[in-house]
């Protein structure tokens, strides 16, 4: 059975001698392991596609419940990314987290727009890296189950529980972090946002650090897992 779908890869990984085995987030079938057969040889039909962070149309067969890539072709590349090491780390993590939350035969085409429109926005440079940073994490987390509730009053952030609650009184076990007036109003504009409208806030960069380190660290407590490439991307920031 041949399916056509648009996907955007999220891992790639070399099989054999000229193959890739692709992760791919599709619009209609959730994430989906597939093999690219031939896609590093000269000439392939799948190869300028099969590119991670590459958003492309994908004909595939099934044969005994796993699929292979017969053609592809590119309709994003995201191509800024890949002149830029630092970039190109950021838009790997934003795919490690895609891969984390979604699964197969569970379509959420949201989730797909919000890991495309962050791309975009990081690859055209229209904000700062950590606020696009900031609200693809947050996003997601809405997007997977774990919108936080956002209209308590205090100046700390639950990391476990998703509230704010003031000084002394948290709300549970694990760390609070501290979010100013102006990084609080943002964390609460991007919860409820219309989802073309996601980015479009100012924050003062103290205020954006706040508030970067809340998305953060809210994404990694709730998935409890730590992120590889988050920790490369850190590197290369500081230089270290």
């Amino acid at each position: 059975m041949y399916y056509t779908t648009n996907a955007l890869v999220l891992r790639e990984v070399k099989y054999k001698e000229a193959d890739k085995i692709l992760t791919l987030l599709t619009d209609d079938m959730g994430k989906l392991t597939v093999k690219a057969r031939g896609a590093l040889r000269k000439g392939s039909r799948c190869g300028a596609a099969s590119q991670a962070l590459c958003y492309g149309e994908f004909t595939m067969f099934e044969n005994r419940g796993k699929w292979t890539v017969d053609e592809a072709s590119s309709i994003e590349a995201f191509l800024p990314l890949r002149g830029d090491i630092e970039k190109l780390a950021l838009g790997s993590y934003f795919a490690e987290l895609l891969e984390a939350v979604s699964d197969e035969d569970s379509p959420n085409s949201a989730l797909l727009r919000l890991g495309l429109n962050s791309l975009y926005a990081l690859s055209r440079e229209k904000y700062p890296s950590e606020h696009i940073k900031a609200v693809f994490e947050l996003r997601l987390m809405c997007l997977s189950g774990y919108t936080p509730d956002a209209e308590g009053e205090g100046e700390l952030f639950s990391l476990s529980s998703g509230v704010f609650h003031p000084a002394g009184a948290p709300p549970g076990p694990g760390r609070s972090l501290p979010l100013d007036p102006s990084a609080k109003k943002a964390l609460r504009y991007i919860i409820g946002a219309e989802e073309k409208r996601a980015f479009s806030f100012q924050l003062p960069p103290a205020s954006l650090r706040r508030l970067g380190a809340v998305c953060e660290a809210y994404a990694e407590t709730q998935l409890e897992h730590r992120f590889g490439t988050l920790d490369y991307w850190k590197r290369l920031r500081t230089g270290m």
